[in-house]
Formats: structure tokens, C-alpha cells, sequence
């Protein structure tokens, strides 16, 4: 029983030290962007639209059967003559004109060819640094790679915070007071709550 709780004892640390290592950065970038998320008016000044204008080949959009609209060559033309990026959220067209939107953290534009002549506005607003993080810890338009890396960085943090409570229970001087703390805390953030979120 002794070498089953110093076996314990010494596994639970090490997971805990180094699954902290591990995933600090990312854990950090969670912290730090969980408080810019509450405070997004610091940075409003950041955000930043323009307008473009231009026109591209009026045979990819003028053909009277909507099933032979160039989407593929309109959405690379625009991508390579002016540098949009994010992906393709919609692509609908109507009679008098295409509407494509591209979204990604941070940014968006919108782009609106007239199908009779094939010019085009595009609408493109950027966010700036801390809107891009901002979105990436929202998992905004990140793409189901980034989304992937939010649940292994939940997990990581679960990991930590149960590897923490079992060495806790080995550090009899502390395990009290620590059990205490943490039904302590737990209790301030219910009351936090249930007092003063509407």
C-alpha cells in the first residue's frame, strides 16, 4: 500500500510538472485572451475597413445558367489580385449580382460582383493582433485543426488541475487547508453568479 501511494505520489507529480510545461503557452494564451475577450473595447481602434474596387472576367458571371458561375476562378482571382484571405463562408448569387464572403479570426470581407458586367466592391475589415487572438480563443472561423487544439489544451488543463488535487492529498500539512481553498473558491464563484449575473 505504501509503494501503491509513493508510486502515486511521484507519478502525479511528474504529470503535473511537465503536462504544465507542456502546455504553458497555450494555457497562457487562454489566460491572457480570456481578459482581452472581457475588455474588447481596449482595442476597438484596431479594427480597420476598406473598400475595393475592380472587375473581373464578365464571362465567369454573366452566363444565364447559375450552375455555371465561375465561383472557383472568381474566389482565386480575388484571393490573388487583392490578398483576401480566411475562407469561403457563402457563395450566393442572385439575378442581378454574386455575394461572397470570407471569413477568418480577425478578419472578414465581402465581396459583391454585379453579374451584368462582372465589377465588383469588396468590403475588408481587419481587427488587428488582439482581434485575431481574440477569435482564435473563441475558435472563430479557426478551421477544425484549431478547434482540435482548444479541446487537447481543455484536456491539458483538466489534467493539470486533478493532478494538482491528488498531490495535494499527499502533503498532509496542506491538505485541509487546501481542500478548504478550493471549496472556498468554488463557493465565491457560485455567489459571484448567482448575486450578480443577471
Amino acid at each position: 500500500m505504501n509503494s501503491l501511494k509513493r508510486n502515486t505520489s511521484n507519478w502525479s507529480r511528474w504529470l503535473h510538472i511537465y503536462l504544465s510545461m507542456f502546455s504553458f503557452i497555450i494555457l497562457l494564451f487562454f489566460a491572457v485572451t480570456g481578459i482581452t475577450l472581457n475588455h474588447t473595447e481596449w482595442f476597438a481602434d484596431q479594427q480597420k475597413t476598406i473598400t475595393i474596387k475592380g472587375e473581373l472576367n464578365q464571362d465567369w458571371v454573366s452566363v444565364e445558367d447559375t450552375a455555371k458561375i465561375a465561383k472557383l476562378s472568381i474566389v482565386e482571382f480575388l484571393r490573388n489580385t487583392h490578398g483576401i484571405k480566411g475562407s469561403v463562408g457563402e457563395f450566393s448569387i442572385d439575378e442581378s449580382q454574386c455575394t461572397i464572403s470570407f471569413n477568418g479570426p480577425g478578419y472578414t470581407a465581402d465581396a459583391f460582383v454585379n453579374r451584368e458586367d462582372g465589377s465588383y466592391e469588396i468590403s475588408e475589415t481587419k481587427t488587428g493582433i488582439w482581434g485575431v487572438m481574440n477569435d482564435l480563443h473563441k475558435g472563430r472561423d479557426a478551421g477544425k485543426t484549431w478547434a482540435w487544439l482548444i479541446d487537447v489544451s481543455a484536456v491539458l488543463m483538466v489534467l493539470v488541475s486533478v493532478t494538482g488535487l491528488i498531490m495535494l492529498f499527499f502533503l498532509k500539512k496542506k491538505r485541509v487547508s487546501g481542500v478548504l481553498t478550493i471549496i472556498l473558491g468554488g463557493l465565491i464563484s457560485y455567489l459571484i453568479y448567482r448575486i450578480f449575473v443577471p
